[in-house]
């Protein structure tokens, strides 16, 4: 079964052979009747001709643009091989962290240049940074690390949204341009303004793991380990003396 991006490049194919087609035939139709009119005048006929000539043309023009639009979108990513080892990776942890990551990169490279990619780096960054500490947080920090992950999910939509929106732009009119290009500067904005606070709280977990292993004065098992060296030291003074006296006269 063919993936979404043979269907796009098929479809694309398609309509610039149809819209070539039409292009040849509007041209055909209407080198025929400015030849025709003329010598016979302008009948019943030629203005069979000329509709037919007005019509082809205009369904060329609509082929074109219908090409030109399905050209700007970029074509989709390539699928995943349809290979038992990936279902097999994700039910590994290990396995799952690196198809995550290949995910996190595939989609970075797709939004390179746009005007969302700085936002999902550090999206991304943050992201990794809380994974690391979601082990620690327990108790009361369990919701907020629930709250975080519905915020990412969010976060990654708009960011979808937003660089569709900007793709869109080089396809706007001078009607809707200027409101096309304002609502895409209010998704950015939104954009890093959630980034932001996502990365406030990414801070706010570390402090809260900060504090919560700072259990006293001193860490237990600091105070364990200063305990074993004392203790090893004692028995090794003791072997030392029992060595150095020797046997008793």
């Amino acid at each position: 079964m063919a993936d979404e991006r043979s269907k796009y490049f098929r479809r694309l194919r398609r309509l610039r052979r149809s819209a070539r087609r039409w292009t040849v035939l509007a041209g055909t139709l209407g080198g025929a009747a400015l030849v025709l009119v003329p010598y016979a005048g302008l009948g019943l006929p030629d203005a069979f001709w000329a509709a037919a000539a007005g019509g082809s043309a205009a369904l060329a023009g609509w082929r074109w643009l219908d090409a030109k639009a399905l050209a700007a979108q970029p074509p989709p990513e390539p699928a995943l091989p349809a290979n038992p080892l990936y279902g097999v990776l994700s039910r590994i942890p290990a396995g799952r962290a690196a198809l995550e990551e290949f995910e996190r990169r595939r989609t970075r490279y797709r939004l390179r240049g746009s005007s969302v990619a700085l936002a999902w780096q550090r999206l991304d960054v943050a992201s990794v940074t809380l994974s690391g500490l979601t082990g620690r947080l327990g108790g009361p920090a369990e919701s907020a690390v629930l709250e975080a992950t519905v915020a990412e999910r969010s976060l990654r939509e708009l960011a979808e949204r937003a660089a569709s929106v900007e793709r869109a732009l080089v396809l706007a009119t001078p009607d809707n341009g200027p409101p096309l290009a304002h609502a895409h500067a209010a998704l950015v904005s939104q954009l890093d303004d959630g980034v932001g606070a996502y990365e406030r709280l990414v801070a706010a977990a570390a402090g809260y793991v900060a504090e919560d292993g700072r259990t006293g004065l001193d860490n237990p098992a600091v105070a364990r380990l200063r305990e074993a060296t004392d203790l090893l030291r004692g028995i090794a003074a003791g072997l030392s003396e029992l060595r150095t006296a020797g046997p008793a006269l």
